[in-house]
């Protein structure tokens, strides 16, 4: 078996945690991914895993010779790397993550300028809300919209969003409007996934107001929906105030208490060589994201009452 396959094997068991895993990561069988790790120690004369039905760990030699040849691995990405994307034209499979609602606003509508830029590129759009582990899913970029603390990946802050807490002018007559977070405590607040306490800003610095409702969802557009219809008040993003959701009806309160931006990034995993078609994509979203939320191209309604 050829040594350097059988190399690309180890290494990716290693940092994935499991043979499946590895299989997935690499796109080769997770049969043909133990036979090339199995090859390995019987060519070295040494176990370099501790296998269970739970995990895999390294052994002690085990440890040393990943310390030692995966630099050695890095190293001759990168050289593939450098020698190859200056003539490299843009293809191959690529997956890109973003939050539902964003996605659909936001991306989507850039995909077909980005495939027009670069027809070898295959795009996979993954659209959820869930925080996607972005090795096991096997995620080329993501996009999200919240505070990143990942040592293990790569943050580009393309640009920024503000929280808005919005409610139909039909809801506001019947029920009045809240003049401080505190008056939230006599409204029915829509709950977006677990955000049960609302963050705002007061003369004193940032402070959160606890909210309940009886309604919730982990979906940006039901939560929406439930405004528009007057059941009760939302918390957004305004980027997500746009376009078919931006709703005559629909107005923002509190806004004095609203000051905590919200960074829209670009995320990728942490690696030192990062293929072609993700470091063009990175570049072109990056700028047509800020552009299209910046520069005016979408148009934020008047939100006030």
């Amino acid at each position: 078996m050829d040594r350097f396959q059988e190399l690309t094997a180890f290494i990716a068991v290693v940092e994935t945690g499991g043979f499946s895993a590895a299989a997935r990561k690499t796109g080769d069988s997770q049969s043909g991914i133990s036979k090339a790790v199995n090859a390995l120690e019987k060519r070295l004369g040494v176990a370099l895993l501790h296998r269970s039905t739970r995990k895999v760990t390294l052994t002690e030699q085990g440890q040393k010779y990943y310390e030692r040849t995966k630099p050695l691995l890095d190293e001759i990405q990168v050289a593939d790397g450098e020698l190859t994307s200056s003539v490299q034209t843009v293809s191959g499979l690529m997956r890109i993550a973003a939050p539902s609602t964003f996605g659909r606003l936001h991306v989507l509508p850039l995909i077909p300028e980005l495939l027009s830029q670069h027809p070898g590129l295959r795009i996979d759009l993954v659209l959820s809300d869930a925080l996607r582990d972005m090795i096991e899913d096997r995620i080329d970029l993501a996009i999200r919209i919240s505070q990143i603390n990942d040592p293990d990946s790569v943050v580009r802050r393309v640009t920024g969003t503000s929280l808005v807490c919005a409610g139909s002018r039909r809801y506001f007559e019947q029920h009045g409007i809240p003049e401080t977070p505190a008056d939230l405590a006599d409204h029915n607040c829509l709950i977006y996934g677990e955000m049960t306490e609302w963050p705002f800003t007061g003369p004193e610095g940032h402070f959160s107001v606890p909210v309940r409702g009886n309604l919730s969802s982990n979906s940006v557009e039901t939560i929406l929906a439930g405004v528009v219809a007057g059941v009760g008040i939302g918390l957004f993003h305004r980027a997500s105030l746009v376009g078919e959701f931006q709703h005559s009806d629909v107005i923002t309160v509190l806004d004095e208490f609203m000051h905590e931006p919200r960074d829209i990034s670009l995320v990728w995993p942490k690696r030192r060589f990062v293929p072609t078609r993700v470091r063009r994509a990175t570049d072109f979203l990056a700028s047509a994201l800020s552009k299209r939320i910046q520069d005016g191209k979408i148009n934020y309604p008047p939100l006030t009452p």
